[in-house]
């Protein structure tokens, strides 16, 4: 027996293969949420009546499918290297997502990365290319 239904505009087919196939964590759904509110609302609703909260933001529902709530902005925090990893580890210490302390994750190695490279400067160590990369080359002399 199979199903077919759409969530979010993505079309899907489920098949009945039996009670020998059960859900696991490697299928997933993940819902992208704008606000703190939405990932609340989710993260609420879907294990009620006997889902589980796992961790990283993944529960399970009563029936045992696995979702990941997480919210929208998560994916352009982690586009950029220096900051993906302070996002992560924030992220990993969770259940529910926290958008707030993720976000603050984010802005921490901004700062970071930015008093770096005061630091460097004011020191006279390294200089920087026309792209702001360091450059292994001697500072210009006047």
């Amino acid at each position: 027996m199979t199903v077919a239904f759409e969530l979010d505009g993505n079309e899907f087919v489920a098949l009945n293969g039996g009670p020998q196939f059960k859900f696991t964590g490697a299928v997933s759904f993940v819902v992208n949420c704008e606000t703190q509110e939405e990932i609340d609302y989710y993260w609420e609703k879907l294990p009620a009546a006997g889902g589980q909260e796992i961790e990283c933001g993944w529960l399970k529902d009563k029936y045992g499918l696995c979702w990941q709530i997480v919210p929208a902005a998560l994916w352009e925090m982690i586009k950029d290297p220096a900051r993906s990893h302070r996002v992560m580890h924030a992220l990993m210490q969770m259940k529910k997502l926290d958008l707030a302390a993720l976000r603050e994750a984010s802005d921490e190695i901004q700062v970071s990365s930015l008093e770096a490279l005061q630091l460097e400067l004011a020191s006279g160590g390294g200089s920087r290319d026309e792209t702001g990369q360091s450059s292994s080359r001697p500072p210009p002399r006047f």
